[in-house]
């Protein structure tokens, strides 16, 4: 039996999908694992089962030892994963792309909703105990149909997102490494443009790139100035693809209309300039929370160890 360290509370049915084959240390902490805790625990592991809170790094590795086979990250994004350093010591590395992808876009429509309507701030006023009185320009919004929506980064997610918007009436355009499948571009009636012109012409621009150095504030001060005044920002990928501190400057000027964030720069620290502003909808990183999603997750991740530590290649490997 090989040893599996398991760095944070996941679905039991995985824990015990592992546990049927191989000795299992997993942290059942209310907290996430502390570093320090976090490389003791690991030390003689044949596999680690990592959370995105955790930093996989050569600290980690060295931790680890030379026996250690694979790390299976429960997410779909990996930035907290140093890869490189996972090859070069042969060590597979793995993530769970698929199963949170209609859950995450779920998340992204509904940040849409919420900040073209105003719907946090309607929330926020009503449990407040503050009069307030129908009328004709109370609390007006912007309508989704006819808008156009500019999605950054065209995989799974941005593609299951551009279908929800299409059901709202919405016109697409997307910025994207390479080309998305003809067939899936005339279903979607989505248009390639580069950068500048999504950001220009776009109602919403809604981010779901991958995270790395390409990508590290790839939306700040000059891009959000290109933006319409009339537009609105939504993010549900990784937080330090947005600068934070220019997104409020841009909102708190009026530069943009609004905003909606489930991902943050230094989560789960949120720019302060952010949380003075009524014209943005804050959410705690809830893309994948879902009983559903998370119990895939979790149950990926724990196929992808098993199937290394068999020396099969695993479902989802990133490297």
């Amino acid at each position: 039996m090989s040893r599996v360290v398991v760095t944070g509370r996941i679905p039991e049915a995985a824990v015990e999908k592992l546990r049927a084959e191989h000795e299992v240390d997993a942290w059942q902490g209310p907290e996430s694992i502390g570093r320090e805790e976090l490389l003791r625990r690991v030390a003689g592991a044949h596999a680690v089962v990592s959370l995105l809170t955790e930093r996989i790094d050569f600290e980690l590795l060295d931790a680890a030892g030379p026996q250690l086979k694979v790390v299976a990250n429960v997410a779909v994004g990996y930035d907290n994963i140093d890869v490189a350093a996972c090859t070069e010591r042969g060590i597979v590395a793995t993530n769970t792309p698929g199963v949170l992808t209609d859950a995450t876009a779920d998340i992204a429509l509904g940040l849409i909703l919420m900040a073209t309507r105003r719907l946090g701030e309607g929330e926020r006023l009503v449990r407040s105990g503050r009069p307030w009185t129908w009328g004709m320009f109370f609390l007006l919004g912007s309508s989704l149909r006819g808008k156009t929506l500019g999605i950054v980064g065209m995989g799974g997610i941005g593609q299951a997102t551009a279908r929800r918007a299409r059901a709202f009436g919405m016109e697409i355009i997307y910025q994207s490494r390479s080309e998305i499948d003809p067939g899936i571009a005339a279903e979607l009636g989505a248009r390639r443009v580069d950068l500048d012109e999504l950001l220009s012409v776009s109602d919403i621009v809604s981010v779901h790139c991958p995270y790395g150095p390409a990508t590290h504030h790839l939306i700040g001060a000059e891009q959000l100035a290109i933006m319409k005044d009339s537009a609105y920002l939504i993010n549900t990928a990784r937080g330090p693809i947005v600068d934070e501190a220019a997104l409020a400057s841009a909102l708190g000027d009026g530069q943009i209309a609004g905003a909606g964030l489930d991902v943050y720069e230094n989560e789960p620290r949120v720019h302060p300039g952010l949380l003075e502003l009524e014209n943005v909808a804050l959410v705690p990183h809830l893309g994948s929370a879902t009983v559903e999603t998370r119990t895939a997750m979790a149950m990926l991740a724990a196929d992808n160890t098993l199937a290394v530590l068999s020396d099969q290649r695993p479902p989802a490997p990133i490297n």
